[in-house]
């Protein structure tokens, strides 16, 4: 893979306004973010099917000292069928034109959104 294909996935928060770079822009949380109205969100896709199980999602409680072993509990959760084939149709998208994964978090650099991210640049 190029550089070039690698700056093509990014992650950003759902209460940032949207930008002509994000191409695709994809919710991965399971949850719709709060107070946010969906015309505002300026989303193509909500995929829920990718994010992680509420009981991980519950244990982790974006505690950044989880981090390292919340993104490797939930690499194993991605080979769950129905996780797979979302982060399949993830990847198919990053490969047509840009992706901008989109989360709630407040801390978008350890969120699933950013472990996602990772996967879909390798």
């Amino acid at each position: 893979m190029t550089a070039d294909h690698e700056v093509r996935v990014r992650v950003r928060r759902a209460y940032e306004a949207p930008e002509r770079a994000d191409g695709a822009r994809v919710l991965v949380d399971r949850l719709w973010p709060r107070g946010l109205a969906k015309a505002r969100a300026h989303l193509d896709e909500w995929c829920k099917q990718v994010a992680p199980s509420t009981e991980l999602r519950q244990w982790y409680h974006h505690e950044p000292d989880r981090f390292e072993e919340f993104g490797r509990r939930y690499r194993e959760e991605l080979r769950d069928p129905e996780r797979a084939e979302a982060l399949a149709h993830l990847r198919d998208l990053a490969e047509k034109r840009p992706l901008t994964l989109i989360t709630a978090t407040k801390q978008p650099e350890i969120s699933e959104a950013e472990v996602l991210a990772e996967l879909l640049r390798t």
